[in-house]
């Protein structure tokens, strides 16, 4: 007489009920995979078709900014706009994988370099190149946008951002990095904290130097700081994920406070950031 075998719940194995497998796989066999987001879509909070057709501007297009363009064309987004003012040096291609050899002996921009990459990556992306300050940007240029990625890494661009943002009421996700440690902060105005709202003296007192007696024609020598890829990759993901949570309407569950990252001690920790009721971008 045959042994009887028990047969596993089918549940554990097959987490898609069987009949949509045989409804959808067995009349096309693969038709799942000719959507390039068919995994993301699975996520049934997702909205792939908001983040389609969501206007994004990232400031900065550095290390982390080379991260976050491409974390946001692979999880669908479209439209972006990248405002840099720097060409490509040697120092950025171990950090950038947008940058080549070739892009540094031809003293080519950032913002262009990354834009055009953005493009190869999808066809259906439109990227454009904004070569300056973000400082110098038109007057409305930030109403153009439904979101903003902070890629920067100085504080006065920072704070202008942070403000402009505050002031079209428009989310604002900023990165940092500094070696080994990285910091994520979410902005949905006027509701959260901003930046601002969580500076310390050492913040003030970089921005009192640069605007010091040495007058408009000397800029302020901030030394280089530490950087390196696994902590500029751990940082840019986090910030277009809590991008895709806004455009998909889950702002409730973005970042309250600021995440701060430590590689050397495996951590991810949060500081409470409350909001100052003197803080101007707050001010009704």
């Amino acid at each position: 007489m045959p042994t009887s075998v028990q047969i596993p719940n089918p549940k554990f194995y097959y987490p898609t009920p069987l009949t949509a497998l045989m409804t959808e796989e067995c009349i096309a066999p693969g038709l799942s995979e000719r959507d390039k987001f068919d995994r993301a879509k699975k996520i049934g909070w997702l909205d792939i078709d908001a983040i389609n057709s969501a206007r994004v501007l990232m400031v900065g297009a550095g290390a982390i900014g080379n991260e976050v363009a491409k974390n946001l064309v692979l999880s669908g987004f479209r439209d972006i706009t990248v405002v840099d003012m720097d060409r490509v040096e040697n120092s950025n291609l171990a950090r950038c994988l947008f940058f080549s050899d070739e892009d540094v002996s031809s003293g080519r921009m950032k913002a262009e370099i990354v834009a055009s990459g953005l493009m190869k990556l999808d066809g259906n992306v439109s990227a454009k190149a904004s070569v300056g300050k973000i400082q110098e940007q038109r007057d409305g240029f930030f109403r153009n946008f439904d979101i903003v990625l902070g890629c920067l890494d100085n504080v006065l661009a920072r704070l202008y951002v942070n403000a402009q943002c505050c002031h079209n009421r428009i989310p604002y996700i900023d990165g940092a990095m500094d070696g080994f440690r990285g910091k994520v902060q979410v902005i949905i105005p006027p509701d959260t904290p901003c930046l601002e709202c969580g500076m310390n003296r050492s913040h003030g007192r970089i921005a009192e130097q640069r605007f010091s007696c040495t007058g408009n024609s000397i800029s302020l020598y901030l030394p280089k700081i530490g950087a390196e890829i696994t902590t500029t990759s751990i940082i840019g993901a986090l910030q277009v994920r809590e991008a895709v949570k806004v455009i998909s309407g889950k702002q409730g569950n973005c970042i309250k406070n600021a995440v701060y990252y430590d590689g050397m001690k495996n951590s991810l920790e949060v500081l409470e950031i409350d909001r100052n009721p003197d803080c101007p971008n707050h001010l009704e």
